[in-house]
């Protein structure tokens, strides 16, 4: 059977499978199921409600236990689950007899001791507090550039037009190229990062290889250019003067940084200018001391998280509150249900930066594989928030939030805003 006829079938029949046991009522299909246009709480709830660790007949344990997601996190016994491994076909190429390197797949996000560490290290430097406060003024100036652009238009799409580009052009300049193709890493990134779910139909298929050969191309271009020309400050070039390292390590080391670095943050931006929007009294005291953009950022990444789950599995035979686990069982983290878990966090869907455990949320994860980037994450959110806030206090939204299409990560694809309106337009989010 073609490779392209079986992957489809595969997704036909992957599909019809999940969306069956969803309507039987199994909580992992409810999960992968669920269209990202809705509000996925009332789901994590419904699994809470059914105990610490669910046992499902997809052979997919669930936890939305801030506890436990806690611990197994941090169990040296427990390693991540190769991204796409809950889809039916495998996401790998070939072009030309040369196998496409997967950024999520193969980088140290989903790897283990002593490699996680080796590569992780690689790349460390940049965001430790002397490497984040080289890059503090670089986030301000390009937040004030792009706001630029956008402060003559009666209306723009706060994603589009700002969210997504500020990012882009922190690791762009990260990576040493800071006059990269915006435009070719957005679109990069929006491939690669609907990876995360699995590939959902032969379409998104072609276009996370597409995107795989183009940045691949990219990157052996620039690691070329770095070795012709040694000693810079960035990046790449660290990674290029290290004749030990493959070729297949160094991309996706570094597309990894896309991936993480553009699309957590854009949409923590997004979700937290959300959050300003739908609450008043937020807004008014972020407009009274701009220095509130730390603690709504850090309520956001509690309250609606851009990474919404994640999975680990035990490397040996184990037991897990109670329950007998097979060696390699996946156990779905439900980190975005563990940030509401009332046993942590009173009256947890409320929005409230005020809280004073707010930093006990698992949005970055935790253990071993905390997000490497998070402090430049909650600098880029803060001042994009301080910034557009500033600039456009009356700001308003000017119809309606279009979601990602992505169950892993949550965010909006398109938020279109007004910048000085007479009547504010209602939040209107298609989640419901």
């Amino acid at each position: 059977m073609p490779s392209t006829v079986k992957n489809a079938t595969l997704l036909f029949l992957g599909r019809r499978i999940v969306r069956a046991r969803a309507l039987l009522g199994d909580p992992a299909a409810r999960l992968l199921d669920i269209s990202p246009q809705r509000d996925p709480y009332p789901v994590y709830e419904s699994v809470r409600r059914q105990g610490v660790l669910v046992k499902t007949k997809m052979g997919v344990y669930l936890t939305a236990s801030h506890e436990l997601c806690a611990q197994l996190l941090r169990d040296p016994g427990f390693g991540p689950l190769r991204a796409g491994a809950l889809s039916p076909v495998d996401s790998s190429v070939e072009v030309d007899g040369r196998r496409l390197v997967n950024p999520v797949e193969e980088s140290f996000l989903v790897r283990n001791p002593p490699d996680h560490t080796r590569l992780r290290r690689l790349v460390a430097p940049w965001f430790t507090p002397r490497g984040l406060r080289a890059q503090t003024a670089t986030v301000e100036r390009v937040v004030e550039e792009y706001l630029d652009e956008v402060a003559h238009r009666g209306t723009f799409d706060l994603v589009g037009d700002f969210a997504a580009r500020v990012p882009i052009q922190v690791i762009a300049d990260l990576l040493g190229v800071p006059g990269a193709d915006h435009a070719a890493f957005a679109r990069w990134g929006k491939a690669l990062v609907n990876a995360l779910d699995g590939v959902r139909d032969l379409g998104e298929m072609r276009a996370l290889h597409a995107a795989l050969r183009e940045f691949e191309e990219f990157l052996d271009d620039l690691v070329a250019r770095r070795r012709r020309h040694p000693g810079g400050d960035d990046v790449v070039s660290a990674l290029a003067a290290h004749d030990d390292l493959s070729r297949e390590d160094l991309i996706a080391t570094t597309e990894l940084l896309l991936v993480a670095g553009f699309e957590t943050t854009v949409n923590l931006i997004g979700n937290s200018a959300l959050a300003v929007l739908g609450h008043p009294e937020t807004r008014a005291r972020l407009l009274a001391d701009p220095g509130h953009a730390d603690a709504v950022v850090e309520e956001t990444l509690r309250h609606d998280p851009p990474v919404q789950y994640t999975v680990r599995v035990p490397f040996e035979p184990t037991e897990v509150a109670g329950v007998r686990i097979p060696k390699g069982a996946p156990i779905m983290l439900m980190l975005a249900a563990a940030n509401r878990d009332p046993a942590v966090f009173t009256d947890p869907h409320r929005f409230d930066p005020d809280r004073a455990d707010v930093r006990e949320h698992l949005a970055f994860s935790s253990g071993i594989h905390y997000c490497l980037g998070a402090s430049l994450a909650r600098m880029e959110g803060a001042a994009a928030l301080r910034g557009l806030f500033r600039r456009f206090p009356g700001l308003t939204a000017a119809g309606p939030v279009r979601r990602r299409p992505s169950r892993v990560i949550r965010g909006a694809a398109k938020l279109p805003v007004a910048t000085n309106v007479t009547k504010q337009h209602p939040i209107v989010q298609t989640i419901s």
